[in-house]
């Protein structure tokens, strides 16, 4: 099979105040998580103010009442058809950014990406990883760890329907890890912030390196801690200010939501920095949130594509992964 035989379908839903989870949608994505439960509407609208109120604090400049613009989010939906029968498995789920300026009433598409969902990455870190380190002593990566899932992505990237629906590459913004030791550079850019470089590489890196994604880190301006970017091309000419803009507002504030004791810590990032999960001097949301119900659900999510993705297409997917030309 050819890397074109696989049929990508897009498909949009608006995150607003009222957005609820399709049933495909995997549970653990940050904005799934945040549309559950009694505060679901609360905590939707919370999150939109955030983001806008962000937004509008680093898009400052003729922009003296801070509520010149607010962000859009679409989620976009990936299913494939890996045999062509109409049959579809979700892929991933990620984030597009519009930017509405009200001054000129202009709507700007952002950057799509932002948030990255996907069930074949469940599978992978919560049932192949664990399954392989079961036998191991010392921990370790089991050989082509990850191949399927960023040939899959880079497949994606490069199908008539990403390039209908996109014009440019997709940026994605996480979490820095809190098993490495961050350094403060000299390079400073006015929207991304001052630089930080990583001691090590972590497996989360070689693993989105895979999906043909180089990273850096950034810490924007009066944000505590840097960001994770993870990107093709060139991060800082490819993209617009309000483009970059929209990501980092959107993504800080979800991270803010889900890791409080990193980016919304009571103490800023110095020139050596080593992210603590344990950090107990921060402030929380007013944004309900089950972290440890989270990390239960992502093996849970893991197993369900072992068994109705992995397992139904194995040959077919194994075959086509090992004839795919990057």
């Amino acid at each position: 099979m050819k890397k074109k035989d696989f049929t990508y379908i897009i498909k949009r839903v608006c995150f607003d105040e009222h957005y609820q989870p399709s049933d495909n949608t995997r549970i653990t994505t940050n904005f799934a998580n945040l549309a559950r439960g009694a505060s679901r509407q609360q905590n939707l609208r919370n999150a939109l103010r955030m983001i806008n109120n962000r937004f509008n604090a680093l898009a400052s400049w003729d922009n003296p009442t801070a509520d010149r613009y607010s962000v859009e989010l679409e989620i976009i939906h990936v299913d494939i058809d890996v045999v062509g029968n109409g049959q579809t498995f979700p892929t991933i789920e990620v984030l597009k950014t519009n930017i509405v300026d009200h001054k000129t009433g202009k709507r700007t598409q952002g950057i799509v990406g932002n948030n990255f969902s996907s069930y074949v990455r469940d599978y992978d870190f919560s049932v192949v990883l664990m399954e392989h380190n079961k036998q191991q002593q010392q921990f370790s990566v089991p050989d082509n760890f990850g191949e399927l899932h960023g040939k899959m992505f880079q497949s994606f990237i490069q199908s008539a329907s990403y390039k209908e629906n996109f014009s440019k590459p997709p940026v994605i913004c996480l979490s820095v890890s809190d098993n490495k030791i961050y350094h403060r550079t000299e390079n400073q850019h006015p929207v991304l912030g001052v630089e930080y470089q990583p001691n090590e590489s972590s497996l989360t890196e070689l693993y989105f390196k895979k999906m043909g994604l180089q990273v850096r880190y950034f810490m924007p301006p009066n944000s505590v801690a840097p960001l994770a970017f993870y990107f093709l091309g060139d991060l800082l000419t490819d993209y617009t200010n309000l483009e970059l803009i929209g990501t980092i507002s959107t993504m800080e504030t979800f991270q803010k939501i889900y890791r409080p004791e990193i980016y919304n810590a009571n103490a800023v990032a110095g020139q050596c920095y080593q992210p603590n999960l344990n950090n107990q001097d921060h402030s929380l949301t007013q944004i309900v949130y089950d972290r440890e119900e989270r990390s239960r659900l992502a093996i849970e999510q893991g197993k369900f594509a072992e068994e109705h993705f992995i397992k139904p297409y194995r040959r077919l997917l194994d075959s086509w992964s090992a004839n795919y030309a990057l």
